[in-house]
Order: structure tokens, then C-alpha cells, then sequence
């Protein structure tokens, strides 16, 4: 019975070690801090956005935020220069995607049946039905948007000038973002698979970045290909020049989502899994003042 009753001590005592390790990993990854690569620095911008994820800039000089909750408890959120913050548009069910353009907000709610909508002057209409949309991407002449679904998610193209909408790819899985290089490529992500494609005019969109960990939104600049990967924990922002040598210019982010570029070489990062958005800087050049 002794034996019985320690055999059954150390199971225990075994147990809760384990999860007591467990819970302290998990506690450790959540609050160990964003590590930046040398030179570069960020601070926190904003606190307190709900899954923060799809980011734009406003007419007035604004942030504009999505917070990616579900079932008609998402919004879009505007965020003055003077720290003041206003619903926008409210309603929504993941709203992910998010693009400045003619003097209005385009964005897409990445669950079910949603469609892709303007935001103007206050108004939200409807440009075309879409299905969990989430990337998008707009090139003055034509908007397009990636769906993120498990092998039927398609690329649409969206013509402003007559609305004609068709479907320029069909079959994706998990394609999250679109964008488009200035040397004129267009790449977008496969999550699930870890690469990034091109899209080419014959339909092969062969694979020009893989070993990736869950990439989602891309951004092209004259600072070269952004990437950040949507997972739970240690996530990073990668930085690809126009050599292909590659940056981990952040490490350690949980959920980080979209970026966009500031003046001053300064960006935002939307860290969905902390609620907040990030202010990234470049590094100094070399003499200068400060």
C-alpha cells in the first residue's frame, strides 16, 4: 500500500511539474520581448486594438486599424495624430484587408460570404462578393483580392472603370497577400506551404522564396520585400533586399499582421497577438546627427 500510495505521489508531483513547465514556456513566449536586428529599434504606437491587423492611412493624416474580431464584433478604427480614436465602421466579421485609395478605404472581411467594400465620405458600399477575402492590393487601374482558403480560394481582379470582376486564379490555398514589386513582379503568399509566388501571365506562378514560416502580408518598397508570419508565437518580420539576402528584422512578435511604411524610414507593424501596433526604425546612415 506505501508502495502504492508513493508510486502515486510521484505521478502527481511528475504531472505538475509538467504543467507547471508548460504554463511557464507559454507564459515566457508571450511576454519575452520583440528583439530587433542590430541598428534597428520600435517602440509601441498604439495599445489596446483588438487583434490588431489591417493598417492604412487616412486623408486627414490618420491611422486607420482594423480589429480582426469575429461574428459582427470587428471594426475598423481611426486613429488621430492627436491620439484621438474613433469607430469608423463598425459590424464587421474579421476585417483583415485594408487599402488606401481613391480618396476612400477599400477592405474585406476575411469570414464567409463577405463582400469586398468602399469606404467614402462615410459610406460603405459593396464593390463585389468575395469569400473570406483577405490580401488586398490596388494598382490604380485594377483592385485585386486574394482569398485565404483551404485549396478553392481564388485572385480576383476588379476593373474600377466598368466593374468588370474576373477571376485571374482559382485553386489557391491559403493565399493571404498580394503585391506588386516596383521591377513589376507580382508575388503573393501561401501560408500553409511557407513560399511566395509569382504571378506570371502564364499561369505557372513559379515559387521565388520558400522555407518560410506561415507568411502573410507582404509589402514592396525601395527597402526591398517585407514579410511578416502570422504565427502565435515567435513570429518574425523578415526583410528580403533586391540581392535575396535575407533580414530577421524582428523576431519574437506573436501574430504580427500587416506593415506599412512611414516617413523618415519608419513603419508600423500591427501585432495582432498583443493587441497593439509597433513603430519600427531603420537604422542611422553612417555620420548622422543624433
Amino acid at each position: 500500500m506505501n508502495i502504492s500510495l508513493r508510486w502515486v505521489h510521484r505521478t502527481l508531483l511528475a504531472s505538475l511539474l509538467l504543467i507547471v513547465t508548460a504554463l511557464g514556456f507559454f507564459t515566457w513566449q508571450y511576454f519575452f520581448p520583440v528583439q530587433a536586428a542590430s541598428g534597428w529599434s520600435y517602440r509601441v504606437a498604439y495599445e489596446d486594438i483588438q487583434k490588431a491587423a489591417g493598417l492604412a492611412r487616412s486623408a486627414d493624416g490618420g491611422i486607420l486599424v482594423s480589429q480582426e474580431l469575429q461574428d459582427g464584433q470587428g471594426s475598423i478604427l481611426l486613429i488621430q495624430p492627436d491620439g484621438e480614436r474613433e469607430v469608423v465602421v463598425a459590424g464587421l466579421s474579421k476585417p483583415d484587408g485594408m487599402l488606401a485609395t481613391r480618396g476612400g478605404l477599400v477592405f474585406s472581411q476575411e469570414s464567409g460570404d463577405k463582400p469586398v467594400s468602399f469606404l467614402q465620405d462615410g459610406r460603405v458600399s459593396s464593390l463585389f462578393q468575395g469569400n473570406t477575402v483577405q490580401g488586398l492590393w490596388d494598382d490604380g487601374h485594377y483592385l485585386y483580392a486574394i482569398e485565404d482558403r483551404k485549396g478553392d480560394g481564388r485572385l480576383w481582379r476588379y476593373r474600377w472603370d466598368d466593374r468588370q470582376l474576373s477571376v485571374v486564379r482559382d485553386n489557391l490555398s491559403e493565399t493571404e497577400s498580394i503585391t506588386r514589386c516596383s521591377d513589376g513582379r507580382m508575388l503573393y503568399s501561401e501560408k500553409e506551404s511557407g513560399v511566395i509566388r509569382e504571378l506570371r501571365e502564364d499561369g505557372r506562378d513559379p515559387v521565388v522564396l520558400d522555407g518560410l514560416r506561415n507568411p502573410t502580408f507582404l509589402l514592396c518598397d525601395e527597402q526591398g520585400l517585407w514579410i511578416s508570419e502570422d504565427s502565435t508565437h515567435r513570429a518574425r518580420l523578415l526583410l528580403v533586399d533586391a540581392q535575396g539576402r535575407q533580414t530577421t528584422v524582428l523576431s519574437f512578435l506573436k501574430a504580427p499582421q500587416a506593415i506599412m511604411a512611414l516617413e523618415d524610414g519608419r513603419y508600423l507593424i500591427a501585432e495582432g497577438g498583443r493587441d497593439r501596433v509597433l513603430e519600427l526604425n531603420m537604422p542611422r546612415a553612417s555620420g548622422a546627427d543624433g
